[in-house]
């Protein structure tokens, strides 16, 4: 979502290089840029106004320090400002047993499916959760979430005759406390901010209920409006956190940098992909790190250890450490990979790569690579060397694509085998240019 934004303050930040005390004249024009850069990505102009204002109070007059450009002095200013901007301090929910948390928001911001994730999340935390169906306006919102809770195992409450929100409310209450549920969601019905109905609606469910949390969930696309939707929200409910959705679109991300500086409400969750398990807590430090071209490790690792087998991991490394690595491990592993998220969101979280967009496509291509190594038997995959023209032609057949596409599949993991075994041998300068060749042709599908 923020690759503009990265490239744009990278840009502005460049102009600094070789200068060796900030000032009015140099700081001028390159917080002008930046400036610009986060009114395209849609941040709320005040927003923008006072970031600026309050970045060149602390640059003007500042020592570089001896060894440290003034571009990356600024950058940490920047990096502070962000961290700020985007909310300090906890973003944690309320320790109240059971836990009562009311989902509201603007029609498609992603309620429903993000009151599915949260309950996943909330499981893998010890709770157990009951998602309430107070939708009775979207046709088959109650569909959704039903199936979406059997998928995840979350107890389920809704009832398809009833018009009486609150009454649903309350009786979903019931129903947990007599399944023996700690915490209870409420998927509400989108609404405008400018219905007022509907606003009442909610704000009776909410005098019913009594929810510890209000979490307005909102789309990350909004820019500007959010601002207005959030505050409109925050005036009727009392928000005690938002969830921003879709953040692995090509949306500029200006939400995000504006609504809690307007509201004062923190952020709690973010959602990153359409998966259930594309939900995650909102940690201001490594956004506003991502946004800075800089990463985040601490996410890629967290992702990397609930996701991937330890034990299997140290047994593939292992293996490519002896260069005995086949398709079937390379299968193991890509499949290991894809839990994690997709491509993109991986790259993203890599330091100096978050700004780099892999190729259109990049994972239907993985999941081509996927379906070539699947139509191999296992002693093929094992063996690749056994793949005679005829093997190939049937296996192209059963991935259902060309033989040309299975060629180069085998002749890019052969590459790899090479490089495993010139490690083994010392031989990192000679694999180093293998690997600039394999660059220039595409690289390897998944890795």
């Amino acid at each position: 979502m923020f690759e503009s934004l990265t490239d744009k303050l990278g840009s502005a930040l460049r102009n600094l290089r070789g200068v060796g005390k900030l000032s009015d004249e140099n700081m001028r024009e390159a917080l002008k840029e930046v400036r610009t850069a986060l009114l395209a990505a849609d941040v709320h102009f005040k927003v923008a106004r006072d970031f600026v204002e309050r970045v060149q109070a602390q640059c003007v007059g500042q020592e570089v320090v001896k060894s440290v450009t003034p571009g990356q002095q600024v950058v940490k200013i920047i990096n502070d400002e962000l961290v700020r901007l985007l909310g300090e301090g906890s973003t944690a929910l309320s320790t109240a047993r059971p836990l009562k948390i009311l989902m509201v928001g603007l029609h498609g911001s992603g309620k429903t499916t993000s009151t599915a994730k949260l309950g996943k999340l909330l499981k893998k935390r010890g709770y157990r959760p009951l998602v309430a169906a107070c939708d009775i306006y979207r046709p088959a919102a109650i569909d959704q979430l039903e199936i979406l809770a059997k998928q995840e195992e979350l107890d389920f409450y809704a009832d398809r005759t009833s018009r009486d929100v609150p009454a649903i409310g309350t009786a979903a209450l019931a129903a947990a406390s007599a399944a023996g549920c700690d915490c209870i969601i409420f998927d509400t019905a989108g609404r405008l901010q400018i219905d007022a109905d509907l606003i009442e609606e909610v704000k009776r469910l909410h005098a019913k209920v009594q929810p510890d949390e209000v979490l307005l969930v909102a789309d990350g696309a909004l820019g500007q409006e959010a601002v207005n939707v959030a505050k409109t929200f925050h005036d009727a409910l009392a928000l005690t956190g938002l969830v921003l959705t879709k953040l692995d679109g090509d949306a500029r991300g200006g939400a995000a940098l504006s609504m809690k500086a307007i509201t004062g409400v923190p952020i709690k969750f973010i959602g990153t992909g359409e998966k259930t398990g594309d939900f995650d807590t909102f940690y201001p430090d490594r956004l506003a790190s991502r946004i800075l071209g800089m990463g985040d490790v601490v996410s890629l690792v967290e992702k990397a250890q609930e996701n991937i087998d330890q034990k299997e991991a140290e047994k593939m490394a292992e293996k490519m450490r002896k260069a005995d690595f086949n398709l079937e491990d390379f299968l193991a592993q890509m499949q290991q990979v894809k839990k994690m998220g997709s491509m993109q969101s991986i790259i993203g979280m890599m330091p100096g790569m978050s700004g780099m967009q892999l190729p259109e496509g990049a994972d239907k291509e993985m999941a081509r690579t996927e379906a070539i190594i699947k139509s191999m038997t296992l002693q093929e995959r094992r063996k690749p060397d056994l793949l005679n023209g005829n093997r190939r032609q049937r296996i192209a057949k059963g991935a259902g694509v060309k033989i040309v596409d299975v060629n180069q599949l085998l002749k890019q993991f052969q590459q790899m085998q090479k490089m495993m075994k010139m490690m083994k041998g010392g031989g990192a300068k000679k694999m180093m240019r293998q690997m600039e060749a394999m660059k220039g042709k595409g690289g390897f599908p998944g890795m």
